[in-house]
């Protein structure tokens, strides 16, 4: 296998075909990066040059580089900028009352990701940019009106509604130090085709997910999402407090599993079915010029062995929350020093995760870390609180380390007492208490009770249903998983 160029092919000089400026209301979803990583896979699976040519044939196209200069230096691998914008243009009338899609777009990014891939094609990292971001534009003319502008504050997403592809590409490349090889575009129609062309994905939720906005009601458990659920799971921002920060992470928990699916699944090495997921998809994307066939091939050729444990998923490191910016309004401040180390890492192709053996641990709706237990030996058996106590401690749970005699020295099963107020983290411990028995106590406040009883025999491992970890929140494609 020949081994790929440590520059993209982004870094050739664009050939210019004269074609007007095209103009499209986008709707709001980014998610059809699986979509490329998918055609990737087909290319390496040998379903053929013709094919991947008559996709590359579908797809729009559009100049995000031109006439740019003082670029970042280019590294190693290929960076590709995925952009998803809000208009409402391909969406039936039917499909805008069952999935909540009305309203007037803004004309702006409402999804931002780079995706890198290591310059050995072994790995795939992507990177979310809030679309709230506090950003300052280059100088730049505005494409409505014409005005030129000076470099001013923004919030990221507003730079494609002032300068389209060509200033979204330099507002990133001037935040993030990090040389974009090649730009995709793409809406959420092509999206609910592509998910139930792959007859749905399966997601797991610990916690009820409402969201009135959208439409979305899932029970606990898992859920196999054709192509309208998936889309009212991936756009949802109300369902908890954390909002587009939250929805983000849905986001890359979705595409994590959408590649799970591609992969692993046989689907995408049948042409027919190849046939339509590039019909389904392909038709909507706006893609820079260089990203063409030669490209998809060369990608496909490498990643042979792609799988979700190659992929990792992230969001640039939040500094300030409601950073209020006059004109602007509230916006989200990058960490600088963490930001910062997360774009080196993409420029210098590192990892973003320490690679390590997927955890099979059942998945709760708190983090151990957050849960606060006291424990009460409640039998005669000495020693059992101390066990309790360090085999909790092992898993995670804040335990004080002052295990201590029960009142009742008879217990029978295992109790998890605990406040009203915390009853989600009762639930999450009493998960990792196979046969507890909860019981509510008024006023117990934050730190939970545990009074072991005569049943006890183990602390089941437990983990967060967010899987996102370590410096940056870098959670991998093999963790999205339903335990």
């Amino acid at each position: 296998m020949p081994t790929p160029p440590r520059r993209s092919p982004a870094a050739r000089p664009p050939q210019r075909r004269p074609r007007p400026p095209v103009r499209r209301k986008k709707p709001r979803w980014a998610m059809r990066a699986v979509t490329i990583l998918s055609v990737v896979v087909l290319a390496s699976a040998g379903i053929g040059h013709a094919v991947v040519t008559s996709i590359d044939a579908d797809i729009a196209r559009v100049d995000p580089f031109k006439d740019m200069k003082n670029r970042p230096r280019a590294g190693h691998g290929m960076n590709v900028l995925l952009v998803g914008t809000d208009g409402r243009d391909h969406i039936t009338a039917a499909e805008r009352h069952a999935y909540r899609l009305g309203g007037a777009p803004c004309h702006c990014t409402d999804t931002i990701m780079i995706v890198h891939i290591s310059e050995g094609r072994k790995r795939a990292s992507v990177v979310s940019l809030p679309r709230d971001s506090y950003a300052v534009t280059p100088e730049h003319t505005d494409r409505t009106t014409g005005e030129r502008h000076h470099g001013h504050p923004i919030k990221i997403n507003a730079a494609y509604a002032e300068g389209g592809p060509n200033l979204t590409v330099r507002t990133v490349e001037s935040m993030t130090h990090v040389k974009i090889d090649h730009y995709l575009e793409v809406d959420f129609t092509s999206f609910m085709k592509t998910v139930d062309v792959l007859g749905g994905v399966r997601i797991c939720t610990v916690e009820p997910m409402k969201d009135t906005y959208t439409g979305l009601d899932l029970r606990p458990g898992p859920h196999v999402l054709r192509g309208g659920p998936a889309l009212q799971y991936v756009r949802a921002r109300h369902v908890d407090g954390a909002s587009d920060l939250s929805r983000m992470q849905r986001q890359q928990l979705f595409l994590a599993a959408l590649i799970d699916r591609a992969t692993s699944s046989g689907i995408l090495l049948n042409p027919m079915k190849f046939r339509d997921v590039a019909r389904a998809v392909l038709g909507s994307v706006r893609a820079d010029k260089g990203f063409g066939t030669a490209e998809l091939l060369d990608l496909g050729r490498a990643m042979r062995n792609f799988s979700p444990s190659s992929s990792e998923f992230t969001t640039v490191p939040i500094g300030r929350m409601g950073y209020v910016v006059k004109g602007v309004g509230s916006t989200l401040k990058w960490d600088p020093e963490k930001s910062e180390r997360l774009f080196r890492s993409l420029r210098e192709d590192e990892p973003l995760a320490v690679h390590r053996p997927r955890s099979r641990a059942v998945r709760v709706a708190v983090a151990p870390q957050q849960i606060r237990v006291q424990v009460e030996n409640g039998t005669p058996t000495d020693g059992l609180g101390s066990r309790v106590d360090a085999a909790l401690a092992a898993t995670g749970f804040r335990t004080t380390r002052q295990p201590v005699r029960a009142a009742d020295r008879a217990v029978k099963r295992t109790v998890v007492a605990y406040d009203p107020r915390w009853d989600r983290s009762a639930k999450s411990l009493a998960t990792a208490l196979p046969g507890s028995e909860l019981r509510a106590v008024k006023g117990l406040g934050a730190t939970l009770k545990v009074v072991a009883g005569a049943d006890f025999r183990k602390v089941r491992k437990v983990k967060a249903e967010d899987p996102y970890q370590g410096e940056f929140g870098v959670m991998r494609g093999d963790d999205a998983g339903c335990a």
